[in-house]
C-alpha cells in the first residue's frame, strides 16, 4: 500500500510540474493546448502501465499465497 501512495505522489507531482511549466512557458494558445494534451496522454499511458504492473504483482503474490495455503492444508490433512 505504501508503494502505491509513493507512485501516485510521484506521478501527481510530475503532472503538476509539467503542467505548470507548460502553462508558464511563452507559447501560442493552440500550441500550449496541444502540448498539454500530449503530456496528458503520456502521463495517462504511464499511469496505465504502472497500474498494470501493480495488478500483475498483486495477482502473482495472491497466487503464490493461495498455493502455499493449499500446500499447507494438504500437509496438515495428511
Amino acid at each position: 500500500m505504501k508503494s502505491v501512495k509513493v507512485v501516485l505522489g510521484v506521478l501527481t507531482g510530475a503532472v503538476a510540474g509539467a503542467l505548470a511549466g507548460i502553462l508558464l512557458a511563452p507559447a501560442k494558445g493552440w500550441k500550449t493546448r496541444k502540448r498539454i494534451l500530449k503530456k496528458g496522454e503520456d502521463y495517462a499511458d504511464t499511469v496505465k502501465d504502472k497500474f498494470d504492473e501493480l495488478r500483475d504483482t498483486v495477482t502473482e503474490k495472491f497466487e503464490k499465497a493461495k498455493k502455499g495455503a493449499s500446500n499447507y492444508a494438504e500437509t496438515e490433512i495428511s
